[in-house]
């Protein structure tokens, strides 16, 4: 299922470990979601999904969210 791979890109990026509350999940509040991170949650999400993000795509991706709102643009199915 893609949300769980989804989860698991975060959880591997992040460090994330545990029961996670995922609509709290956001870009610099969340502990290791920095500049670095997020080029590595993008480009992990590009090669699982074999797509190629928009840069506005890349730049909104604020949250795990609204992360999950923007794959739907790439049909990716969560």
């Amino acid at each position: 299922m893609s949300l769980d791979v989804i989860r698991r890109v975060f959880e591997d990026v992040l460090g994330l470990e545990g029961a996670v509350d995922w609509s709290s999940v956001e870009y610099q509040n969340t502990e290791g979601w920095d500049s670095v991170a997020h080029m590595a949650i993008v480009a992990d999400l590009e090669d699982r999904f074999e797509i190629m993000f928009d840069i506005d795509d890349v730049i909104d991706m604020s949250s795990f969210d609204e992360t999950l709102r923007i794959l739907k643009k790439y049909q990716v199915g969560v």
